[in-house]
Formats: C-alpha cells, sequence, structure tokens
C-alpha cells in the first residue's frame, strides 16, 4: 500500500526505523524492518517456484510480469549510478479502484493513485537493506516528463505526490524520486492492490493485533482492540484505512501497514509455503499477476536471479525510516520535506554512508512513535 495539529480529510489524498550499521550498534524497534521483507519473501517465493515446477507453470508466472521501460521514458535526465556496487529500488503500492480493484473501492474514491511509496536501499556487499518510505501527502516539485503516449507534460511545483502515478505514469514518478532525492533508482517494483487482496486470500489470511479499535465508515473496517483475522478484502480496508485509525493522518496509516506486513510475513513462516511447491506455486502467481516491474526486471529468470542477490541481506536488519517530514505553512492538511534532515538523509543514500541518526527525525509524526 502526525503532530502538533490534525489535518484534516480531503478527498483527494485517501490516501519508519533507522538503518544501523553490521558493526553491532543497537536497533531500535520503530516500526520499519517489514516492508522490504515482504518483497524479499515475494522473490523468494519466485525462486522455488521457478525451480520446483513445469516449463508451462514457469511460462504462466512469467507472462503474468508486466513491464515499463523506465529508461527510455525518462531517457538521459538522471542522476549517476552509486560509484559501489549498491543499488536502489523504487517501489510503488498502486490503487487503481478501476478494473479488478473496482469491486474493491468502499470509499468515494477514483483513478488510479500510488498508495505506498518505499525506497529501498541496498549497500555494497547486500548484507543489509534500508527503506524510506514517502508520505503520499508529501508536495513535490513535478519534473517535466513524457506520458507513455509520447505528450510532454510540463514541471509543475507543489504537487502531491501521490497524484504523479495517476496523472503522468509511473516513469515520472520514478523521475521525480529522482530529482528530488538525487539518487538514481536502479530499478522499479509496484504492486497492484487486487493482487495484494489475493495474496492474502490464497495464505488463508493474516492474523493482526492492534492496541486500539479502527471504526473507518469510509470503508467498513470497524475493528475492536485485540486480534482479528483478516481476509483479503478486510486487509485492503486495514492498511487503507485512514480516518478510523489515530489522528486520521496519511502518517499515522504508515504504522499500520508496517504492522500489517510484519503480520503477513509472520503468516507466511507459520505456513511453511517456501517448503511447499504447491502453496508456492499458488502464491508465486498471486504475486506475479500483481506485479508490475522495469524493463531489466520483467521476466521469472531476471526476477528470481535478483532475488537470489539479496539472499546474503538479513532481513532482521531491514528497517524503514520515513522520509523526515513537516506540516506545509500554506495547508496544513500536506507535508513538505522537513530540512536539513531530508537532504542528509538522502546524502547517506547517495554515498552509500551510514545514515545519521539526526536524519531519521520527523517533526511530523503522524501519531507514531
Amino acid at each position: 500500500m502526525s503532530h502538533v495539529s490534525t489535518p484534516q480529510r480531503s478527498d483527494d489524498s485517501d490516501a519508519s526505523a533507522p538503518r544501523r550499521d553490521g558493526r553491532g550498534r543497537k536497533r531500535e524497534r520503530a516500526g520499519g524492518r517489514r516492508i522490504g521483507r515482504k518483497i524479499l519473501i515475494g522473490l523468494a517465493v519466485l525462486v522455488v517456484a521457478g525451480a520446483g515446477t513445469g516449463y508451462w507453470l514457469y511460462s504462466d508466472l512469467d507472462n503474468n510480469i508486466k513491464g515499463v521501460d523506465i529508461d527510455k521514458a525518462i531517457g538521459d535526465d538522471r542522476p549517476e549510478k552509486l560509484p559501489t556496487s549498491g543499488q536502489n529500488i523504487l517501489i510503488l503500492g498502486s490503487d487503481s479502484r478501476a478494473g479488478a480493484n473496482a469491486s474493491l473501492n468502499t470509499g468515494k474514491v477514483s483513478g488510479a493513485r500510488s498508495d505506498t511509496a518505499l525506497v529501498m536501499h541496498i549497500p555494497e556487499g547486500r548484507k543489509e537493506a534500508v527503506a524510506i518510505s514517502i508520505p503520499r501527502d508529501t508536495l513535490v516539485t513535478r519534473p517535466e516528463c513524457k506520458k507513455s503516449d509520447g505528450t510532454t507534460v510540463a514541471s509543475a511545483k507543489r504537487v502531491m505526490f501521490n497524484s504523479i502515478y495517476s496523472q503522468v505514469g509511473p516513469a515520472c514518478t520514478v523521475k521525480t524520486v529522482e530529482q528530488i532525492s538525487g539518487v538514481r533508482m536502479d530499478h522499479y517494483m509496484e504492486i497492484d492492490f487486487a493482487g495484494f487482496k489475493g495474496l492474502v486470500d490464497a495464505i488463508g489470511g493474516v492474523n493482526v493485533t492492534i492496541d486500539q479499535p479502527i471504526k473507518d465508515g469510509n470503508s467498513g473496517l470497524d475493528l475492536s482492540a485485540g486480534t482479528h483475522k483478516l481476509d483479503g478484502t478486510q486487509s485492503l480496508a486495514f492498511v487503507r484505512t485512514r480516518y478510523g485509525y489515530g489522528d486520521g493522518s496519511d502518517l499515522g496509516r504508515i504504522s499500520l501497514q508496517q504492522k500489517f506486513m510484519l503480520a503477513l510475513l509472520s503468516e507466511v513462516k507459520k505456513q511453511d509455503l517456501l517448503g511447499s511447491p504447491t502453496k508456492a506455486f499458488k502464491i508465486a502467481d498471486k504475486l506475479t499477476a500483481a506485479l508490475t516491474t522495469d524493463s531489466d526486471l520483467a521476466s521469472l529468470t531476471k526476477l528470481a536471479e535478483f532475488g537470489r542477490s539479496l539472499n546474503g541481506i538479513d532481513p532482521a536488519t531491514m528497517e524503514t525510516i520515513m522520509l523526515p517530514v513537516s506540516y506545509d505553512k500554506i495547508d496544513p492538511n500536506r507535508v513538505v520535506a522537513a530540512e536539513p534532515q531530508a537532504s542528509t538523509l538522502w546524502k547517506a543514500i547517495r554515498t552509500d554512508a551510514d545514515i545519521p541518526a539526526s536524519a531519521k527525525k520527523s517533526p511530523a509524526r503522524g501519531g507514531t512513535s
């Protein structure tokens, strides 16, 4: 898939813990580690499925994956690649609320948007990773971009980040992230919410524990404090919910999304899906059907090879950091990158360096710790 004053609801925006080095410094408990694990588990499933089934099964999975030629769409106006073997991946959770997603649209929302955005940085050596969550309500400068039909969209200031995907497309979202961070994205992955629902249903639901009730009139989600087993539709409502939890902000929802991802991974581990070829294929089929990647990863073989290259990463060291943001002075329902924290964070990513503690502190927290 905050604060001082509580942002109010808005129709167009219904819509993380630090990295530590490997030298034994204490890792914080904050809500990270989670979304990155989802990607690794998904890639591991693809490896197992690709190796343990017949060609027709392999071909079926391979044909599921959709590709976008990011390099061609953006051209040469991009930051330089890391001088090391590190990698940066932009991961989007898309929420089109159309097609297969239409029946999932319990709210009054239309159009396609990037519901969740993460920059995953894998340092040289592939032994640890960090994921930076970009709040959807962040105001950014969108660069000049070309749409898929070849038309040019002019640059614009104070554009809400999650609108770029719907208005211009995934390549422009990649270009925007590169422009605001100075970090080149080596790969792009997008997971569609309709497929996310199928993935949860394929494993028989996910148990989540919450410490406060959730009552969301938009989605109909009504959960008491405690543990609940969620099916695919309920899980979508859970990761989408905003107004029914905490202070009702996008920043607060990030903690729910992280909580759910941890619960999902716990369920995968408990069922030993990676040890069962039949279950592995079922999960891989749902995952690949929901997956869009850059053209360099748009095949099961390439995706599996990339997954194997990440085998040395210990998921326990994978944490997420929310991009440091503060409330916009003009529109308190929006946030902007907080300085100098954001610039310090992106510089550490660009240089494959440790991220200073000061770059992990966000003035706007959305009710998260």
